[in-house]
This record gives C-alpha cells, sequence and structure tokens, in this order.
C-alpha cells in the first residue's frame, strides 16, 4: 500500500483506501497497524498519498 500510494488514478486510489479500513476493522492488533500504514502514507509528499490516508485516518480514529 505506501509503496503504490503515489498513484493517482482513482480506482487505484479507492483501492488503497478501501483496503487500508477494512483492514483497519477486523481488530484491534490490525488497526494499530492500519493507523500506522496511514500515518507514513501521510508522509509522502503525493497529492493522492495524503488523500488516502486523511480518508483512512478519518474513519479509523474517529471509531
Amino acid at each position: 500500500m505506501e509503496r503504490e500510494a503515489w498513484d493517482d488514478r482513482n480506482f487505484v486510489k479507492k483501492a488503497i483506501n478501501w483496503a487500508l479500513r477494512q483492514i483497519g476493522k477486523r481488530n484491534n492488533i490490525l488497526k494499530v497497524k492500519a493507523i500506522n500504514t496511514a500515518q507514513n502514507i501521510y508522509g509522502q509528499p503525493s497529492k493522492s498519498a495524503k488523500w488516502i490516508a486523511k480518508n483512512a485516518l478519518d474513519e479509523l480514529i474517529s471509531k
């Protein structure tokens, strides 16, 4: 996920975002790992990476 988060194709962004959010919902251990991954993605300079991470973090942290 982190490696391909720079890709700005719409379906790629959505797929990474969806997968990250769903993995984070499985259990608390995976939630922590998904949040860490999203934070790593957010640190990338890509606009699409920031979108993926912000959207995932909003959902994972709010629950």
